[in-house]
Parts: C-alpha cells; sequence; structure tokens
C-alpha cells in the first residue's frame, strides 16, 4: 500500500473513532412540565417563598398526611418533623427542597391521579442504566479536572453528562467519610477526571413529588434510594 493512500486511511480511521466516541456520549437535560400547569406553577412559587424564608408552618400545611419518606415505613407528619426537623432553620430540609424545585421535573397521571415529580433528573434518567453505578452532571459547563483540585488543569467541560462514576477513586471529607468533595468520573465518551461533587448527582438521590389532595396541592413524597 502506497504512503498517502495509508495516511489517508488512518485519518480515515481516526475520524471514525472520533465520531463513535462522540455518539457514545449520553445526556439527561433539564426539563420542567410544572410550568404547563398554572395551579402547580402557583403553588410551587409560593412554596419557594416558603422554603427561602424558612417559614415552617407554611411547610407544614403542604405536607401530606400520609406523606412517604423512606422505603423502610416512614410517613407522615410526625415523622416528616422527627426526620427533617423543620423548626430548625439549619435544618437540610431547606437546601434539599431549594435543590430539588429549582431543577425542573415532570407530571404523570391524569386527573386525580396527577402528579408531579422533582427533579427532573429522577424521571427522565435512562432506565437502562444502573443508578447506582452511573450519575449525571448536573449543570452546565462543569469543569472535569486531571487531577482532584481547583488548581488542576481542566481538561474538559461537561454539560449534563452521564458518566460512570467510582467511589474507591473519589475524594472524600476528612471529617466525614461519607461527604464526597470530589469525584471520579468517566463519560460514556471516555472522558475522564473529577468533578466537584455538588456537580454530580444520582437520579435516585433525593427527589419529591406532589399530588392534589382534596383539591390543593400536597407534597406527597420526600424520599431517596430505590
Amino acid at each position: 500500500m502506497k504512503p498517502r493512500t495509508l495516511a489517508i486511511l488512518s485519518l480515515i480511521l481516526l475520524s471514525c473513532s472520533i465520531n463513535i466516541a462522540a455518539q457514545q456520549e449520553r445526556f439527561v437535560t433539564p426539563v420542567d412540565q410544572g410550568v404547563n400547569d398554572s395551579t402547580f406553577r402557583k403553588f410551587r412559587d409560593s412554596l419557594l417563598r416558603t422554603i427561602k424564608t424558612k417559614n415552617t408552618r407554611r411547610l407544614l400545611a403542604i405536607v401530606a398526611s400520609d406523606i412517604k419518606l423512606s422505603f423502610g415505613g416512614a410517613e407522615g407528619l410526625r415523622d416528616f418533623r422527627r426526620i427533617w426537623k423543620p423548626s430548625d432553620p439549619k435544618s437540610e430540609v431547606w437546601k434539599e427542597l431549594t435543590t430539588i424545585l429549582a431543577n425542573g421535573g415532570t407530571f404523570y397521571g391524569e386527573g386525580k391521579e396527577k402528579t408531579f415529580c422533582a427533579p427532573y433528573l429522577f424521571t427522565t434518567f435512562p432506565e437502562d442504566l444502573d443508578a447506582f453505578d452511573y450519575h449525571a452532571i448536573f449543570a452546565k459547563n462543569v469543569n472535569l479536572r486531571e487531577k482532584p483540585n481547583l488548581s488542576s488543569n481542566v481538561v474538559a467541560k461537561l454539560s449534563y453528562n452521564v458518566v460512570k462514576t467510582s467511589a474507591e477513586n473519589s475524594v472524600t471529607s476528612t471529617s466525614d467519610p461519607n461527604h464526597y468533595i470530589w469525584v471520579k468520573i468517566e463519560t460514556l465518551g471516555g472522558k475522564s477526571g473529577y468533578v466537584a461533587a455538588q456537580f454530580v448527582r444520582s437520579s435516585i438521590d433525593y427527589r419529591a413529588c406532589f399530588a392534589k389532595v382534596n383539591g390543593r396541592w400536597k407534597m406527597t413524597v420526600l424520599i431517596a434510594g430505590d
């Protein structure tokens, strides 16, 4: 084979390899069907104001009496108070609900069964991927770094990519081994490195669902796991 022909063939093969890798990338982009229902949109706006002011009374008023809180039987207002301690301004419930409600979601069901679940990632993540092994970049233009520190080289910018995570190679807090600071990831297209933990989210992380109870929107689910 002539050198020129070989060079052209090599370029073609390289181009094909790049295209295949790019095609392997998968994304979970934000969607918000909540804006399509005027009653829910008004309810959500009010709830966001409640969360911003950390108004315990108003928060409890929208919690369903039989709210589901775990897969181990925790449910109802009493368990909600016990688990989340909403009277405490430092309660994690304010942070979690802010993140949940600020990131879209989707409706399912019709009529009295109509339910809205948020964030969008819970209902739109690819069903063919294991939610324990695969996560999603939960923001736009997130730095993928070569090493787990802010001074490390940025090797790529990621936006809503599906990624495979490696817990054993990730970096946790020295004071809390369950709190990740940097997550080692690899995109489905083969890009690998470290991402700040706040930008990586599991589809089965905390989510909330809302449905009408006696004509009023209520939070019927606040749960994590599977």
